[in-house]
């Protein structure tokens, strides 16, 4: 069925106008991207395609154009427009923390990790840098593991910390398992960072451990 076939007030563009964007599935949202699909095959059903072979919309957010081109009907306009969105949907996340002192906006804090390391499918450290109105400065990912283990070397934070004149950080690393409980092993790493970023008076003010679909705060969790 062709998406002009469908009842009006069922059409993603119709709506999404009566009703607002939130009253649209992601396939839905998705399918106004595309605006065609392939004979056989509408705009709808090629949205929730994406969505199966990348693992929702946290998947798509990090898929190149490239991987796109596994999806038949995707030509390069359509691939384009995708990538671009996402992206978009990531700076800004990232433009409201710069605006804003850090905490005061945590729900953003955890939605931007997720966009940036929830899917990835190895592990990644990053840091947040951090001025001393707690506004972001730079999200830098320093370390990048296997599925299991990543090496982290303190010296090297406390250099960028240094470069960049952070008065403190956000530290934070995905679990590509899907499980957010922190380790031990991660709570130990956050007590030798904390240390070694105390000698230069740079205070570390949470931990997050993120999967696609959740984040924990070590802050919160009473483990910093």
């Amino acid at each position: 069925m062709l998406l002009k076939d469908l009842p009006a007030d069922a059409r993603p563009r119709e709506k999404l106008l009566a009703r607002g964007p939130a009253a649209l599935s992601d396939a839905e949202l998705l399918a106004l991207l595309l605006r065609t699909g392939l004979p056989g095959k509408n705009a709808l059903q090629m949205g929730q395609e994406l969505l199966d072979n990348f693992g929702g919309v946290a998947g798509l957010l990090h898929t190149g154009a490239e991987a796109l081109k596994s999806i038949k009907g995707l030509g390069p306009a359509k691939r384009a427009e995708i990538v671009a969105v996402l992206e978009l949907a990531r700076r800004a996340l990232a433009e409201e923390l710069k605006e804003k002192a850090l905490f005061s906006t945590p729900q953003a804090v955890r939605d931007y990790l997720q966009l940036q390391l929830g899917s990835r499918p190895h592990e990644i450290f990053a840091v947040l840098f951090l001025n001393s109105q707690n506004r972001l400065i730079a999200l830098e990912e320093l370390f990048r593991g296997t599925l299991t283990q990543t090496s982290v070397y303190p010296r090297e934070v406390v250099i960028r910390a240094l470069a960049l004149n952070a008065a403190s950080v956000v530290l934070a690393h995905n679990h590509p398992s899907g499980a957010a409980e922190p380790s031990r092993a991660d709570e130990m790493l956050t007590h030798t960072l904390k240390t070694a970023l105390a000698l230069v008076d740079v205070r570390v003010l949470d931990h997050f451990v993120v999967t696609a679909s959740q984040s924990v705060s070590m802050a919160e969790r009473g483990l910093l």
